[in-house]
């Protein structure tokens, strides 16, 4: 009997212990995998957009402007392959051949740029030209917060970079 007092709130201990632990590592592994899906879909979605700019051209009359591709459609299609990714998270940068530079800072600011791209100037809309879509997504983890001396850090800020150079084969 003597023995079964002195154990008195052991289990509470032991949750206090080990289950707040287990707990915090559960939601830890939720928060990794949700940054893991979300940078694997920005990876993705960047490689897509590039090829889809790349053949753009490819059923088009030589010569004509009947298949124009605009910055708002090159978002367009970025922000419908990001599924689960916010768009206002989203930073786009262009960059051709040349080295001209287009940025959307976020993505949802070039919705509705009507300008062409890639550009004329210096041929790099010509066939065997190569461009670069380069793409950065800010994920928030919320566990990093709670993490002790993350006052310092901007609540578990990861930024996830993606990019992908393709030629222009159209």
């Amino acid at each position: 009997m003597q023995r079964r007092r002195n154990q008195k709130g052991s289990v509470m201990l032991e949750f206090a212990l080990a289950g707040v632990v287990s707990i915090t590592a559960l939601f830890s592994t939720v928060q990794m995998c949700l940054g893991m899906w979300h940078y694997h879909t920005l990876a993705y979605s960047v490689h897509e957009t590039t090829r889809k700019v790349s053949v753009h051209g490819r059923g088009c009359v030589t010569g004509t402007t009947l298949c124009p591709i605009t910055i708002a459609t090159i978002v367009s299609n970025l922000a419908t392959d990001s599924i689960g990714v916010p768009a206002n998270s989203i930073n786009v940068t262009f960059t051709t051949d040349s080295g001209a530079v287009t940025t959307c800072n976020p993505i949802t600011a070039c919705t509705n740029n009507s300008t062409r791209w890639p550009p004329s100037s210096n041929l790099d809309k010509a066939t065997g030209k190569k461009f670069t879509i380069t793409a950065t997504y800010q994920y928030n983890s919320t566990m990093l917060s709670l993490w002790p001396g993350a006052v310092t850090q901007r609540l578990g800020a990861f930024v996830f970079p993606a990019s992908s150079t393709e030629t222009i084969v159209f």
